[in-house]
């Protein structure tokens, strides 16, 4: 799998070869053009694609002969959404992640530690999970998941070793704040688009089609399409013969440090 630095390596061992043979051929400059876009391209797709590890190391999923699956909510606590997704996870004696947003933690403190008391797992989601959260400098991207923690810790008295970067955007500041950290990043292999989609049968079918031992899934507390599908999903999971555990289970790796 081809990582920044390699990527840096090769393209510009390729600029070193059009440097030199322009000086012998006069080669046109769109060739330049050419290798510029290219170069863009692949780091626009190992921004934005988790699983891709392109920046920083990334637990997406688990052993394929596994017949557990993991369910994780992004964005939350929210209050009323959370309660019900509890609420429905209970009556299957199911246990999920949760990946808090760290100043939505500090508004529902009880919401919070409903979560953690009920034994589902809390993650670090960053402190305000901004649109430009991936634009900031890696110190004050440090600073978010410090407050984030910081947060949590006050809350449930545990500090998260789990971290998931907004929209799954990653970066070079992302990716030296996340090392300083020392968190383990946690993505997905099942990302269920529950923020768009709009037909819960569409939802449905995306989750569910290809589902396998190892996946871990991407859902959000806060989307009411998701309350309306979660129990379906949950029966499904159930008589295809896959178990739920929680992500940490799924991973072998320790939730809290």
């Amino acid at each position: 799998m081809l990582k920044f630095r390699t990527i840096n390596i090769i393209f510009g061992v390729v600029l070193v070869i059009l440097l030199i043979a322009d000086r012998a051929y006069n080669i046109p400059s769109i060739w330049y053009w050419i290798v510029v876009a290219i170069y863009l391209g692949v780091v626009a797709y190992g921004t934005s694609v988790l699983s891709a590890q392109f920046f920083l190391p990334v637990m997406y999923k688990g052993s394929r002969s596994s017949n557990s699956v993991a369910l994780t909510f992004d964005d939350g606590p929210i209050a009323g959404n959370t309660d019900e997704v509890l609420r429905i996870l209970q009556a299957h004696n199911v246990h999920a992640a949760f990946f808090c947003i760290g100043n939505r933690v500090e508004s529902n403190p009880e919401l919070t530690k409903r979560i953690f008391e009920s034994g589902h797992l809390i993650g670090n989601h960053s402190y305000w999970h901004r649109a430009t959260f991936d634009l900031q400098s890696g110190a004050t991207i440090g600073k978010e998941l410090i407050d984030t923690d910081q947060a949590i810790f006050k809350t449930i008295g545990a500090k998260p070793a789990f971290f998931r970067p907004p929209y799954g955007v990653t970066n070079p500041m992302v990716a030296s704040a996340v090392k300083r950290g020392g968190y383990k990043t946690i993505g997905w292999s099942v990302r269920s688009f529950d923020t768009m989609i709009k037909d819960s049968k569409v939802l449905m079918e995306r989750i569910t089609r290809s589902l396998k031992g190892g996946d871990v899934i991407l859902l959000h507390d806060y989307c009411n399409i998701t309350l309306e599908i979660l129990p379906d999903l949950l029966d499904h999971i159930n008589k295809v013969g896959l178990k739920i555990v929680r992500v940490d289970q799924l991973l072998n790796e320790k939730a809290y440090v």
